[in-house]
């Protein structure tokens, strides 16, 4: 029995929307329910500034008056001012299995993709690339690390059936900074020494971010952040008011201690951010902070085992001078310090060479793939 493909148009509808998933991952071991009002908030025009240069139209397949599945057409004018292309978005793709309903869903958002002249659609994306990104293709065995997707394995296979291919692989990886040593003992060698040609050739520079002082960091970071990714196969800049809404969302579960900026020469010339693995917290909280939500977050918050590394960036320019290394080495020592046993560094382009090595010289090994699929809208 088909379903009927319905555009999603009321509050009431994208709370739908919201909260399928926890019915559709109820038996999934692994699954991380996000918390339900941040996600009306991310989805919501009135909120995410994401849409002050994109339009989404989000639809919802129903099946005897339930939600059976769930997607997202996305026209980022920005993205395709940056790149010159012709390419939207999809996202928000959730959907029992069965592949009927999948392809209608998909053939809702390309429709609507097409009529409004664009001629590629390209996802899972929630909302673009400095979101969620990507389809989950390899290593399932486990939660999702904070900020990165999980999904059934089936939706691989419905979207290449549908006619979609592979357009880039993002990697995932994990490193066992234990094993370094209480006192980075065990940190490789090149590592230390790299980090110490930084600072006593190059007179490098690192510091913490000042939470108290977070408007003033935001703006040392933004030319960093605009200029060290802009090459970056995919990258859109952030807007000023996306800064201030990362910003904000982060404030809440940023480690300043984890988190610095480098200088050179008193000028900002790269960044590394790194965020406590918040899933272990979410995954106990079923979505809601309130009425005891609350108190789970503070148990489960001193029990989170490892971290995640969201942004390490270098200028050009100054690529060459050990900054990455001494990023590495000191954010060791503290995640160390401070009990973490593991580290994810996600997601990396499956061909920036340059930085796969730089972490498998570290130790790192690749654990997880995502995909990002492309297919013409007509």
């Amino acid at each position: 029995m088909q379903a009927t493909i319905e555009p999603v148009i009321t509050k009431s509808d994208l709370k739908e929307v919201v909260l399928f998933p926890f019915r559709l991952y109820r038996h999934d071991p692994f699954w991380v329910p996000p918390l339900i009002s941040e996600r009306m908030e991310h989805y919501d025009p009135h909120h995410n500034p994401f849409f002050q240069h994109a339009t989404m139209q989000m639809f919802r397949a129903v099946r005897d008056g339930q939600t059976v599945g769930t997607i997202a057409a996305i026209d980022d004018a920005l993205h395709r001012e940056v790149w010159n292309d012709s390419v939207g978005f999809f996202g928000v793709f959730e959907v029992i299995e069965e592949y009927e309903v999948a392809a209608q869903l998909l053939s809702a958002a390309r429709r609507w993709l097409a009529e409004r002249g664009i001629d590629v659609m390209r996802g899972p994306a929630n909302l673009n690339i400095n979101d969620e990104f990507g389809l989950l293709v390899e290593g399932f065995d486990g939660m999702p690390v904070i900020m990165m997707p999980y999904n059934p394995r089936y939706y691989q296979t419905f979207l290449e059936r549908y006619g979609m291919v592979k357009a880039k692989d993002l990697l995932a990886f994990k490193l066992d900074i234990a094993s370094y040593g209480p006192n980075l003992e065990n940190l490789p060698e090149r590592v230390s020494r790299v980090a110490r040609i930084a600072q006593e050739r190059y007179h490098i520079e690192i510091r913490h971010v000042d939470l108290k002082q977070l408007d003033r960091e935001v703006e040392l970071l933004k030319p960093v952040y605009r200029q060290a990714w802009r090459k970056n196969w995919g990258a859109v800049p952030m807007t000023d008011a996306e800064f201030s809404y990362m910003a904000k969302s982060l404030k809440q579960i940023i480690d300043p201690e984890l988190t610095y900026l480098a200088f050179y020469e008193g000028q900002p010339i790269g960044c590394f951010l790194v965020v406590p693995d918040y899933c272990q917290v979410a995954y106990h909280l079923n979505g809601r902070l309130f009425p005891f939500g609350w108190v789970k977050y503070l148990w489960y918050k001193r029990r989170i085992t490892g971290v995640r590394v969201v942004l390490m960036g270098v200028l050009e320019e100054h690529r060459l001078k050990g900054v990455e290394a001494l990023f590495y080495q000191e954010g060791c020592r503290v995640a160390i310090r401070k009990g973490y046993q593991w580290a994810e560094m996600s997601w990396i382009l499956e061909d920036n060479y340059k930085v796969i090595r730089g972490i498998e010289m570290m130790g790192g090994k690749a654990y997880r793939r995502y995909r990002v699929y492309d297919m013409p809208t007509s």
